[in-house]
């Protein structure tokens, strides 16, 4: 029976320093599991577009983005959760309201709300995108604004109960940390994705790792027998079977010899 590893991205596979560093031997372990047999997959918070060429060629049978919101499985789309374009308009004017800073993801690209508060971390956040080239012209007014999940942070003036309340009824919300929240349609995890895909496979779950960092990873974690946390990643060490060196430690490749898969 094959093995499926499913892999976070930021801070599991790339350094989130700013330098976006993939460890030598990250690529090399991700190598030799494949030629052993095993699948890899990609398993993101990032929706398709943001999963860059650098990770793409590491070597992977499939993408599951956007927590669980979108699959690939070799080079074919199998599942895009689309939310309703009026859907999306409606919360964006309810973020509006809310005095948050949003940015809105979808599977082509982002979208931004010119007219939203600018907080530091926003402009960091601005600031990689145009270091990574990415295209940050996409705003809310746009007649193709929609998207798949966004994510947002909060100030002193925002409406933070009410924001809990009303988009709290149709998404599941992550705190991510340092008034950081990730909003995802009720329903999906990066654990729903990895059900479909493993079904999809005929591959037990006894046979299926996940690797992750972060508290958006919590759910895969949950979901799989063989769960790894990065060094480093203490929240989601009590939900794991295993707790691997940091990432520029050799933490990938520790892992998957961990567990005989290299």
């Amino acid at each position: 029976m094959k093995n499926v590893i499913f892999f976070d991205i930021d801070g599991t596979l790339v350094t989130e320093d700013g330098r976006s560093f993939i460890p030598e031997s990250a690529r090399e372990a991700i190598k030799e599991t494949r030629r052993r047999g095993n699948l890899t997959f990609i398993n993101t918070g990032r929706t398709a577009f943001n999963v860059n060429r650098r990770v793409r060629e590491l070597g992977f049978d499939g993408l599951l983005c956007g927590c669980g919101t979108y699959i690939e499985y070799g080079g074919e789309v199998i599942f895009h959760n689309k939310l309703e374009r009026d859907f999306c308009r409606r919360t964006a004017a309810l973020m509006r309201e809310l005095n948050v800073t949003p940015v809105y993801e979808h599977t082509d690209g982002y979208f931004f709300d010119g007219l939203s508060p600018k907080t530091a971390d926003f402009e960091d956040f601005m600031r990689t995108f145009v270091e990574e080239g990415i295209d940050i012209t996409g705003r809310v007014e746009d007649e193709d604004f929609i998207f798949d999940k966004f994510v947002i942070w909060v100030n002193e003036n925002s409406d933070f109960e009410r924001f809990m309340r009303e988009v709290g009824r149709d998404f599941s919300i992550i705190d991510r940390g340092n008034g950081f929240y990730e909003n995802v349609p009720k329903g999906f995890t990066k654990a729903t994705a990895m059900d479909m895909i493993l079904k999809r496979l005929g591959i037990t779950i006894e046979n299926a790792y996940a690797i992750g960092d972060s508290m958006n990873d919590l759910q895969m974690l949950k979901a799989v027998p063989n769960s790894i946390a990065m060094g480093g990643a203490e929240k989601l060490y009590p939900y794991v079977s295993y707790v691997t060196t940091p990432i520029l430690e050799d933490g990938i490749a520790n892992a998957l010899e961990h567990f005989g898969l290299i």
